[in-house]
């Protein structure tokens, strides 16, 4: 019997994944510290495990992707002390947000050139920041989340149910 969850869609995936993504991402402008958000970002994490699952990647990405879901999971439920992850706080963790990036551009690749577009430079902005966060603010990765969401969205409408 094949159960239920893995028999989802890409298309259901990655729009549950969107709409979960949403709240999160807006809490850091319109209501940061909120603890809702972190709750909602448990489940948006939880969801995403099946995205990665889901989406061609070649294995050493996925194990990136479920090495950021695990530990960023984790960390939001106060099971692993913020510096066995190698973060610094649970708002700027550069480590994870590299697990990430190397996720997100090799998913990308495997997809449409939409998905390309948004996908690479989303997963580059993620990488990129894991050597830049000791000197900027977290306020530099709003344009990688933005564009994970449009990612979603893209991954939303161009995969069928």
């Amino acid at each position: 019997m094949v159960d239920p969850l893995l028999s989802l869609s890409i298309r259901a995936v990655s729009l549950i994944a969107l709409l979960l993504c949403v709240p999160v991402v807006a809490h850091f402008r319109f209501a940061p510290g909120a603890l809702w958000a972190e709750y909602v970002g448990i489940f948006f994490h939880l969801v995403v495990f099946l995205l990665v699952f889901k989406l061609p990647a070649p294995e050493w990405a996925r194990a990136a992707g479920y090495g950021w879901l695990l530990l960023d999971v984790d960390g939001g439920l106060n099971l692993v002390d913020p510096q066995c992850t190698g973060c610094r706080s649970r708002q700027r963790c550069a480590p994870l947000n590299a697990r990430a990036g190397r996720w997100i551009v090799m998913a990308s690749l495997q997809g449409s050139l939409t998905a390309k577009l948004v996908g690479l430079p989303a997963g580059a902005i993620l990488f990129a920041y894991t050597f830049a966060s000791p000197f900027l603010p977290t306020v530099w990765l709003s344009p990688a989340s933005i564009l994970v969401l449009v990612w979603f969205a893209i991954l939303t409408w161009q995969n069928g149910i």
